[in-house]
Formats: structure tokens, C-alpha cells, sequence
């Protein structure tokens, strides 16, 4: 970590967070059966976490299923026009879907990625994002689920980049 960082979630309080979260979850699908979509790239560390985590409060069967989009390019804010790379290759007809993504920003990513899903008729949709970012919301719209609210930074760390790199460091970290 270079010097002029901060840490703003450490492993254990992530962990911690991600245990709350999943239970919130798994108390929620009762007697539902879930195909968790994870928004590559950034969420796939998140959404790993979480989806073994929820298994531990319910014995519903989860599919895991990802959607890989771009809207940053290598930038630190979001071009507000959002790419779909890679569509999901699960049915979603007629299913109960939890979007999973690493932060809720300006909103455009999410908001497509729900226009989209919508689309191909599911049961229900409902979104998890681990980390919100409020001050930055260029779409209304909120997550059902959410870790942590932050301030507008610029954070890397847990599946977060900066450029290329840096996903694998296991907290998040701001710099100042």
C-alpha cells in the first residue's frame, strides 16, 4: 500500500459485513430458489463471499451466473454509456435473480443491468452491492441490500481496480 492511502475496511470488517448481509438474504428468498448474477469484474470476489455465505443460513439452490459490463474503461468515473460484454447464459424467465455488484455509484451500470434482466421476464429481481456511494448517483435508484455507505472516493481493494490491478488486496483502501 503506497503512503498516501487509508484504510477504510479491513478483512475482518468485510467478512463481518458480508455475514450480516448473507443472512439478511437467506432469510428473505424463504422457500425460493436463487440464481445470483454477479457483475464482472469487480464484484466476483464479493459475490463469491456471499453466495458461500448465504449457503450457510438456507439449503435453497443457488445458480451462479455472470453478466461482464464496462462503463469506466480505465477511468475513476463512469462514462454513463454501459456495454454488456458477456450476457448472462442462465434461464431467467420465470426466476427469482439477486444482482450482485461491488458498489453502487452514479447508478447507470445497475440501472441497465435491471432494464436488461427485466427484459427476459423474471419472478422478482432484487440487488446487493457492498458498497454505496450516494453523493455520486446520477440514476434513482437504490439496492436492496447494501454493506457499506461511503463518501465520494476513490477506493481499491476486494475486487475493486485501479487500472488493472490491484483486486486480489483483500480490504479497501482509499487514497487521500
Amino acid at each position: 500500500m503506497k503512503n498516501n492511502t487509508r484504510i477504510l475496511f479491513t478483512q475482518q470488517d468485510i467478512k463481518e459485513k458480508v455475514q450480516s448481509l448473507a443472512k439478511d438474504i437467506a432469510k428473505d428468498i424463504q422457500g425460493e430458489d436463487l440464481l445470483a448474477i454477479s457483475l464482472l469484474r469487480g464484484s466476483f470476489i464479493f459475490a463469491a463471499d456471499l453466495i458461500r455465505e448465504i449457503s450457510n443460513y438456507t439449503d435453497k439452490k443457488i445458480e451462479i451466473d455472470f453478466i461482464t459490463t464496462s462503463s469506466y474503461g480505465d477511468e475513476e468515473k463512469s462514462a454513463g454509456i454501459v456495454d454488456i460484454i458477456s450476457d448472462v447464459r442462465s434461464q431467467v424467465r420465470g426466476r427469482n435473480i439477486l444482482i450482485i455488484d461491488d458498489i453502487l455509484d452514479s447508478g447507470y451500470t445497475m440501472n441497465y443491468v435491471q432494464n436488461h434482466l427485466r427484459e427476459k421476464n423474471p419472478l422478482s429481481i432484487k440487488t446487493v452491492t457492498l458498497l454505496d456511494k450516494p453523493s455520486r448517483r446520477k440514476v434513482d435508484i437504490k439496492s436492496d441490500y447494501v454493506g457499506f455507505v461511503i463518501d465520494d472516493l476513490f477506493i481499491v481493494g476486494y475486487g475493486l481496480n485501479y487500472g488493472k490491478y490491484y483486486r486480489n488486496i483483500p480490504y479497501i483502501y482509499c487514497y487521500e
